[in-house]
């Protein structure tokens, strides 16, 4: 197999692009996993890391607001907002260190959004 041709941490841009190409050409998908808490952020990080291969953390609506907090209502999806740029701030904040490349996916949203 070819060697992974984008850095390690959260990948965007050209270099998302990149990632799917490779992936593409060496005939595997790369999963997307659905968080809805840092631990689980962290358990599905690990996973990558220990195969070695990229992912693609996923945040849902009701994900976004489960992370912000089940105390929080989400009146005008305030809490579904935060929860969701939090779980995004915490992946970038950790990602570089599993040393895999990672995908944030925020559009995991109801179409209602």
């Amino acid at each position: 197999m070819a060697p992974c041709p984008v850095k390690s941490g959260v990948v965007f841009g050209d270099d998302l692009l990149a990632l799917f190409k490779w992936a593409k050409d060496e005939g595997f998908a790369i999963p997307a996993v659905n968080c809805v808490s840092s631990s689980s952020v962290n358990a599905v990080l690990e996973g990558a890391a220990k195969s070695k291969n990229p992912v693609i953390i996923q945040v849902s609506q009701g994900g976004g607001a489960f992370y912000c907090g089940k105390g929080i209502k989400d009146d005008g999806y305030k809490a579904t907002i935060a929860g969701s740029v939090s779980l995004a701030q915490h992946v970038r904040a950790v990602a570089p260190l599993y040393d895999i490349p990672v995908v944030i996916h925020s559009d995991h949203c109801a179409k209602k959004l």
